[in-house]
């Protein structure tokens, strides 16, 4: 019985010893700061998916912790590019939109 506990606490060691290894050095902050910067980017992501159009659904959205926000990728006219960049100063917590959209088929 006792080897049986024993080897039951080796297995269960092994297993919880390379988590470990997934420890962060971040500052406490940092978690934050990531949440709120990807509620920001999926919110700009459904409301450009809930736009209806097809090109705005290939729009890459990056946002940092400051509430700037860069657009990339490809559209088909300069009225969808306008349009993102309209959605994406919509969203709250955004402060200001950097449109590297490019219009082209």
């Amino acid at each position: 019985m006792k080897i049986s506990k024993l080897a039951s606490l080796v297995v269960v060691g092994a297993l919880v010893v390379p988590l470990a290894s997934f420890a962060d050095d971040k500052p406490a902050g940092t978690a934050k700061v990531w949440v709120k910067d990807s509620v920001v980017t999926t919110k700009i992501k459904t409301q450009l998916a809930t736009a209806k159009i097809s090109s705005l659904a290939k729009v890459h959205v990056e946002t940092d912790a400051n509430g700037w926000v860069e657009l990339t990728g490809k559209v088909a006219t300069q009225a969808e590019k306008d349009r993102a960049e309209a959605i994406a100063k919509a969203v709250d917590g955004v402060k200001s939109v950097d449109n590297q959209l490019t219009v082209g088929k």
